[in-house]
């Protein structure tokens, strides 16, 4: 469990902050410098050097997304216009992309972070610019929502699974679609009826919160409250629920991590998200009010399975029920060891959930939930601290990644496995080096006053 220390204080990790965005101009350098990217998107290090993996090019926009997170945080313009390049170079086929589930990873870090950067005048206005962006992002909404399957309680976004597919991680994805829906889109189908993207966001949204996520409340023998399941199996001719299943982690009826982390800040921003829309809007779907518990009742759920499931530091080992656990003694009460026999913690997951624990915090905190928001923004601040210091921030100035002891797909063996280890360590990740500066970005402009950082800063 989570050792939360009340005392810390979020300018307590101003010098820490410092130092990491030092090490992270200096690992975007070598990556611009040296990888070669006729060979696909960076995804993961192989001893320190980012390789590919030919799975899908879901990476590619954490990439360049990095690039203008570290220009928000330092001013750096040769980051900045070495992305806004490459955007313009290699982005397009992420925006119509029909095949995929990953549209809020590739476009919102891309074309939402540089229309929110014009919005915030952190970059100069122009109109041609900002049309390009907008229109990017009008059209990946609609792609997005355009992976549809009907369900009897609503629908959702599917995976590249199938039709059959609801990944919990997709959650993430619902930001393009509100972004595309707030800039006045919609989904244009058979005989034009306009499909409203609005309405496919909070559906998809309640599916995985009735599926993905579980409450204790008897679902079944595995009902853990707050565990989540990373696949939810449908059959998609009668729309009925089957099953929970698992791509990347261990089962269906066990925790990966990262997934949980998904959800954790998934729901946690679109309560914010909730906040900012017009009430009106939300009638024909329940009201503000009713959407607002069912995303909240998910988000504290996972926070507090995180926090009770993970060891003191912060860090959790990649699936809460992975079979050599039990191996390790009494794991739970002590620090993550990243360099243990049995099995890998998952840096991104931990860097993912705290941006979760520190908004829901936040969140809480502005509707007079005081002790809960504290111990929320307090879990969030303790696993930053963690990830702020070795032997997870990566110091070594060859080592292409910043987060170190990152694990992509355990079960498929895809992860580098060192000399002398037994598991995956000492690796980066594209994702977890994105969303470490993520949530490293959300406490910088924080400590400096700055606009409260959300996704949809970039519609005014």
């Amino acid at each position: 469990m989570i050792q939360i220390n009340n005392k810390l204080k979020t300018a307590d990790l101003s010098e820490k902050l410092k130092r990491f965005w030092q090490l992270s101009e200096q690992k975007i350098h070598l990556i611009e410098t040296q990888y070669d990217e006729s060979k696909g998107s960076p995804v993961f290090t192989i001893n320190g050097k980012y390789s590919t993996r030919g799975w899908t090019e879901w990476t590619q926009g954490f990439q360049y997304g990095s690039a203008i997170l570290q220009f928000d945080a330092t001013g750096r313009k040769k980051s900045l216009e070495n992305a806004k390049k490459k955007i313009l170079d290699k982005m397009a086929p992420h925006i119509s992309h029909t095949g995929v589930h990953d549209h809020g990873f590739n476009n919102v870090s891309t074309y939402g972070n540089l229309l929110r950067l014009m919005q915030e005048g952190k970059i100069p206005f122009n109109d041609w610019e900002k049309n390009f962006y907008e229109l990017a992002l009008k059209i990946s909404g609609a792609v997005q929502a355009s992976r549809w399957t009907s369900i009897k309680t609503g629908g959702f976004i599917h995976s590249f699974n199938g039709a059959h597919s609801l990944f919990v991680d997709t959650l993430r994805s619902c930001r393009v679609l509100t972004i595309s829906h707030m800039l006045g889109h919609v989904l244009q189908g058979e005989g034009d009826i306009k499909i409203s993207l609005l309405e496919r966001a909070l559906q998809h949204i309640q599916a995985t919160a009735d599926y993905s996520v579980f409450y204790g409340e008897g679902r079944d023998t595995y009902d853990v409250r707050g565990r989540t399941a990373h696949e939810s199996i449908f059959n998609v001719k009668d729309g009925n629920f089957r099953c929970p299943n698992s791509q990347q982690g261990y089962s269906g009826f066990t925790t990966w991590t990262r997934g949980l982390a998904w959800a954790m800040c998934g729901f946690a921003e679109q309560l914010e998200w909730l906040d900012f829309i017009d009430g009106k809007e939300l009638q024909p779907f329940g009201g503000k009010e009713v959407l607002a518990a069912m995303m909240l009742k998910a988000a504290k759920a996972t926070c507090d399975y995180y926090i009770e499931n993970t060891p003191v530091d912060g860090v959790p080992y990649w699936d809460t029920g992975a079979p050599e656990l039990n191996r390790m003694g009494d794991y739970l009460n002590n620090s993550s060891d990243p360099f243990n026999a049995f099995e890998p913690v998952d840096s991104s997951a931990a860097a993912i959930g705290a941006q979760g624990l520190l908004r829901l915090g936040k969140y809480l905190t502005g509707k007079d939930e005081t002790e809960a928001g504290d111990r929320y923004w307090q879990a969030g601040l303790c696993v930053i601290k963690t990830l702020l210091n070795e032997p997870y921030l990566s110091t070594d100035t060859k080592h292409q990644g910043l987060l170190l002891h990152s694990v992509y797909h355990r079960p498929n063996g895809w992860d580098f496995i060192p000399a002398g280890s037994k598991i995956p360590c000492g690796e980066s990740s594209m994702w977890g080096d994105y969303h470490i500066r993520e949530v490293c970005l959300y406490l910088h402009r924080i400590i400096n006053n700055e606009n409260y950082y959300t996704y949809f800063n970039c519609v005014k």
